[in-house]
């Protein structure tokens, strides 16, 4: 990684697939050791997913060396592998905007190249649209090969074989490419992981197979008979001692597995299935983090990274002292309650880094469960648990628990089981834009009968609304944001919260300002600027969404002049919630204002900035009470 910034002798001759057709096989290897040295290079500074787009490189340029995208069409699972591609696909001289406000996105975008087939974020998609792109050609006629890129984190997920078990009965073509890496962002876990494992591949089992070969050629009469059927169809002895046993079940022609870091080899077996006809599965084998030391060494540490110090492969540290994040302090807290509840179990799917819950797996490996990339199994897997009494936390991102909306109703809510789903990532995320960004949950949760659902203040408010949820008997939802805290003192007792009851952060007559979550603090920062102008603004920390405290219908009434504040979309959110609290309880006439989110999916950009562009920080606050105050119609 000694490469001078932006001075490639191949990589600057790149503006489309076709320029790598005319490259040598090592101008193809130089031209892959300069896009890792230009990915480095840019996550370092922007941050962004390291490891993962470090082991696809050369599966990358095979892919599209031999294929004739855009015409042929590629799909690239989750997105998390996918700078490559952008780099050689015309985006080049733009990619030091990646992950930024204005800039291109971190993951494929139909909007923003005709090289990105599908837009993608969350994972296991990538084979059900592959057969369905493939399904609609064949309907129109027309002649085009789909490849789908897929993790084998990716491939433990449900939807992947539902997909896999169509398209082998469809018998469509369509090539699935298995990208190995023995790692989705953590290590992989489950059967499946076990049986796509690489014990079996390499020279332990060419060795076996050449040993094989010569005891069956030993037998006398037969032997020979029987290898020179076995060499007739190489994949009858291959499928029956590796992992395409699976695959050609689901009647996927297997190919693997493959060095995906051979691109002779690479070119070679994408040339050979470039002209078959069915569904194709080849498997290939990857190192995550390939090329920059730090991140093979540790590659769930470098799986998604902010800015970081290329020689050393440190954190880029911010100045001045750093509060911990709602995440450390979520892991922290669920260790200190285990320490003195046993009942309490702790769930993920394939995040314990990424959740905080890595130190409860560590103190408590028996009561700590990683599911893998299977929300809809964590759900319901949780509910089991808790028929049996015990008092599981799930901890999920936000944007990620949507993939299990049914289970929480059907599962938890529907029973009214006592389970705990610690929604980490609620609101703006940033730079990974509208595919994570958790801006929908206040609205899908709040709706379910029996649910509770809360957002702390602060991070000090998150420690006790996790030991009130412990306490309850019904299913519970802390939802908090990304990122650091505000850093206050941390309570060494736990208090248990009233349900429903909010809290009088500021007292006021002019207006009342009902915020909930992250935005509670810049409502009282707010307040306290509005006072030095003469208003006098009432601020409640409303802590539940559900249920509301009913007490705020009679201060809204006081004061005539409400304005609510939330980081979730208007629509079914929040302000919905206190309008309908409002219209229950028979007022009218009092002029409400809310402020959350668009009806749009949010782009991707720093949060403070996008904070700050849709109003939700205390000068957007400050502007929304002015308007209250003169009485402008709502936008």
């Amino acid at each position: 990684m000694n490469q001078q910034d932006g001075n490639y002798k191949v990589l600057n001759r790149i503006d489309s697939p076709s320029d790598l057709k005319r490259l040598s096989l090592k101008e193809l290897e130089i031209l892959a050791e300069e896009i890792r040295q230009e990915i480095v290079i840019t996550v370092a500074e922007r941050g962004g997913h390291l490891a993962p787009n470090l082991g696809a490189v050369e599966l990358t340029l095979a892919l599209h060396y031999v294929f004739d995208a855009p015409k042929d069409k590629i799909i690239w699972d989750v997105g998390h592998q996918s700078y490559a591609h952008k780099l050689v696909t015309g985006r080049r001289e733009r990619f030091h905007t990646l992950r930024t406000y204005g800039g291109i996105s971190g993951f494929p975008k139909r909007h923003e190249s005709p090289y990105d087939t599908f837009d993608t974020g969350h994972s296991s998609t990538s084979i059900s649209a592959g057969l369905g792109i493939s399904t609609a050609k064949a309907h129109k006629g027309e002649k085009a090969k789909v490849i789908a890129v897929i993790g084998d984190g990716a491939m433990t997920a449900g939807m992947a074989f539902e997909a896999l078990n169509q398209a082998g009965h469809m018998e469509k073509d369509l090539i699935v490419v298995l990208n190995d890496n023995e790692m989705s962002i953590s290590p992989n876990v489950g059967a499946l992981s076990s049986f796509l494992s690489r014990r079996i591949t390499g020279k332990r089992f060419q060795t076996f197979k050449k040993e094989m070969e010569n005891f069956l050629k030993s037998l006398p009469g037969v032997g020979e008979n029987i290898v020179s059927v076995l060499k007739k169809s190489e994949d009858s002895f291959i499928t029956f001692f590796t992992p395409g046993m699976l695959f050609e079940a689901l009647k996927f022609k297997y190919i693997g597995p493959i060095n995906g870091h051979k691109l002779d080899q690479l070119i070679r077996t994408f040339k050979n299935i470039q002209h078959l006809e069915g569904p194709v599965l080849v498997h290939t084998l990857t190192v995550k983090g390939r090329g920059y030391r730090p991140a093979e060494e540790k590659p769930s540490k470098f799986h998604g990274v902010g800015c970081f110090d290329i020689s050393s492969g440190a954190p880029v540290k911010s100045e001045g002292p750093c509060p911990p994040s709602y995440t450390e302090v979520f892991g922290d807290t669920v260790v200190e309650l285990g320490e003195k509840d046993h009942r309490i179990l702790a769930i993920t799917a394939a995040m314990p880094e990424g959740t905080g819950l890595i130190k409860f797996a560590e103190r408590f490996p028996g009561r700590f469960f990683d599911v893998g990339i299977a929300e809809q199994h964590a759900v319901t897997f949780a509910a089991g648990l808790a028929v049996e009494g015990f008092r599981p936390v799930v901890a999920i991102y936000s944007t990620f628990l949507q993939r299990a909306y049914d289970q929480v109703i059907h599962d938890v809510c529907l029973q009214n089981l006592p389970v705990v789903f610690a929604i980490d990532r609620g609101g703006i995320v940033g730079e990974d834009g509208p595919t994570h960004h958790g801006h929908f949950d206040l609205s899908y949760l709040r709706t379910l009968p029996n649910m509770i659902l809360m957002a702390p203040r602060d991070e000090n408010e998150l420690r006790h609304m996790l030991y009130t949820a412990l306490k309850q008997d019904c299913p519970v939802a802390i939802r908090y944001p990304r990122g650091r805290g505000r850093g206050v003192e941390l309570d060494e007792e736990f208090r248990e919260i009233p349900i429903g009851k909010a809290e009088i952060m500021r007292q006021g007559s002019d207006i009342l300002i009902l915020a909930v979550g992250s935005m509670v603090w810049p409502s009282v920062d707010a307040a306290q600027e509005l006072a030095r102008e003469g208003v006098e603004t009432c601020v409640i920390n409303c802590r539940f969404v559900k249920p509301l405290d009913p007490e705020i219908a009679g201060m809204a009434g006081s004061i005539g002049r409400v304005l609510v504040v939330e980081e979730n979309m208007r629509q079914g959110g929040f302000g919905g919630a206190v309008l309908e609290l409002l219209s229950d309880s028979g007022l009218h006439g009092i002029k409400v204002r809310r402020l959350g989110l668009p009806d749009k999916f949010i782009e991707h950009g720093a949060v403070a900035l996008l904070r700050e562009k849709y109003g939700l920080d205390p000068k957007g606050i400050i502007r929304e009470a002015k308007a209250l105050l003169r009485d402008e119609p709502e936008s």
